[in-house]
């Protein structure tokens, strides 16, 4: 009974193509639905179908669920899963396939060293802590609270601000490993935070205004967290073609130019505006940039001097 069902739920050629597909890598809805190019509700009948059979498994990692081959060389079935796998594919779903998981190793790759910069400056952030004054810290846009726990070190006090609520009990349960204890959390959107916030003395955006709509407004927003002072540091990407991080990492920008940054801190009111910005590297299509500037001791809108623009090279 069960072998003919397998045949029968076989016969479907998008089911057929779906099973081949996640029988040669793990894949969750969406990756399948632009593999395959059929309706999303198409694709979960057909993979709820495969799941009944139990020819598939289901497991959720990172806020996803996939989808992976359930059966093997002893199961009585696998012949005819193997005449599927060896099938001659002629939707080209297969090379589609290579591009995808190719993508997804870059994506990885670009999480792991650039995405979450603290990852590759827990050794010097270490170092540092004991050199720097005890301030008063913001981390706009913290995420899973990665820098979070490297400003926790030496500041008096951060609040971590991000509008996830699933990335803030992220945040919450690494800093409660790290057994910090020196970490408010707010839920709140970037571009409005809610008022009764206190005076901080430094504000960091690491990599978060490429996921605003409105950077400028954030910006004005930390000028307005700062007391008088009090410091911003902004790390982002300098323009690229990479589309892709827009639908797959949810980049509202595709990063941008120093000089706009600049202008929008200085419409803020901040003063003392330099730029740092990171070699090329011929590895990666995305190069980073360092801004700081400082909240002047009276609250009042600073004027840019007249200067020509820098050359980036």
């Amino acid at each position: 009974m069960e072998l003919s069902e397998t045949f029968h739920a076989l016969g479907e050629p998008t089911r057929l193509r779906i099973l081949r597909l996640v029988a040669a890598a793990r894949l969750n809805v969406s990756e399948v639905v632009s593999l395959i190019g059929v309706a999303q509700s198409s694709v979960s009948h057909h993979l709820a179908k495969l799941k009944g059979l139990e020819l598939i498994r289901e497991e959720r990692l990172g806020g996803f669920t996939y989808y992976s081959l359930a059966v093997d060389a002893s199961d009585p079935r696998w012949p005819l899963i193997r005449l599927a796998k060896d099938a001659e594919d002629t939707h080209g779903d297969l090379a589609r396939l290579t591009e995808l998981l190719r993508r997804r190793e870059d994506r990885t790759s670009l999480n792991e060293k650039l995405l979450e910069p603290g990852q590759s400056w827990l050794l010097w952030a270490s170092a540092l802590s004991s050199l720097l004054p005890k301030l008063d810290v913001a981390d706009f846009g913290c995420g899973t609270g990665l820098l979070t726990v490297e400003l926790s070190r030496w500041a008096r006090h951060v609040t971590a601000i991000d509008r996830s609520p699933q990335a803030l009990e992220q945040a919450k349960a690494r800093l409660a490993r790290e057994k910090h204890q020196n970490v408010s959390f707010v839920e709140a959107d970037l571009h409005a935070l809610p008022a009764g916030l206190p005076k901080h003395d430094l504000v960091v955006i690491s990599q978060s205004l490429h996921h605003v709509n409105e950077p400028a407004a954030v910006l004005a927003q930390a000028a307005r967290l700062l007391g008088p002072g009090g410091r911003v540091v902004v790390m982002e990407l300098m323009p690229h073609g990479e589309a892709w991080v827009k639908a797959r990492l949810g980049h509202q920008h595709l990063g941008f130019a120093p000089e706009l940054l600049e202008d929008a801190l200085h419409a803020a009111g901040f003063t003392e505006v330099t730029l740092t910005a990171t070699p090329r590297d011929g590895s990666s299509p995305f190069r980073a940039f360092l801004l700081t500037a400082t909240r002047p001791p009276r609250a009042r809108r600073a004027s840019r001097p007249p200067a020509e623009r820098r050359a980036y090279r």
